[in-house]
């Protein structure tokens, strides 16, 4: 199978995402990142919801792992949920010694509104649907994290207080890390009917909106209403 073929779902998914991946990384949260202007309390709100989201990320990629056609499909996804709970939670803890944000505060943060249907639906994908469209469903965060991280770190102010998260979404060892799961996800569509592959682009950009949603979530500092 050609390397055209192999990368047909990657290359079709990410097209028909274009436009709404322009507006995630142009919307206000991503620019004030960049700029090193967004706010403490927005930042704070943004990196608790995201550790919260880590250990249902992990969760829903050990189930990848359970359901990956060969061993390969198995240590990738289970590497990635360790990688999402022990390496990024790392990331999350030098910024919870900058806030002062203990064990307490944090356990006692509610998931917000955004955090917990992000959540909502990767587990329930996770559980109830095949392999193929369980990894079409986590694929985004990863890419959009990647291609956000990479324009970012392009434009990024010098002193930017927020340097140690750019340099990890910006730098090539997450990029080579997204490099394998395209390269699992777009093996999984080259053996699906089209059916499937239809699911999987579904899921795909279902996931992509609610990557938007978790960001303009944090811009807002966005919690339950009642």
């Amino acid at each position: 199978m050609s390397d055209d073929v192999e990368k047909r779902f990657s290359g079709d998914a990410w097209a028909a995402n274009a436009d709404l991946y322009e507006t995630i990384r142009t919307m206000p949260f991503n620019a004030g990142l960049a700029a090193g202007t967004l706010s403490a309390a927005r930042f704070r709100h943004y990196i608790v919801q995201d550790a919260h989201y880590l250990v249902g990320f992990g969760r829903a990629l050990g189930l990848a792992a359970a359901k990956a056609p060969d061993p390969d499909g198995i240590v990738l996804f289970a590497r990635a949920a360790e990688e999402a709970v022990v390496v990024e939670r790392a990331l999350h803890e030098g910024f919870f010694r900058n806030y002062g944000i203990g064990p307490e505060t944090f356990a006692a943060t509610p998931l917000s509104p955004a955090c917990d249907h992000y959540l909502s639906y990767l587990l329930a994908t996770a559980y109830a649907e095949p392999y193929e469209v369980v990894v079409a469903a986590l694929l985004p965060c990863f890419w959009v994290y990647r291609e956000v991280g990479r324009d970012i770190l392009g434009r990024a102010a010098p002193d930017n207080p927020y340097r140690a998260w750019i340099d990890t979404y910006g730098g090539e060892d997450f990029a080579a890390a997204v490099d394998r799961v395209i390269a699992a996800t777009d093996a999984a569509a080259a053996g699906a009917s089209p059916t499937l592959v239809a699911r999987m682009h579904r899921a795909f950009t279902h996931a992509t909106r609610l990557e938007w949603m978790f960001w303009d979530g944090a811009w807002r500092e966005a919690g339950w209403p009642v």
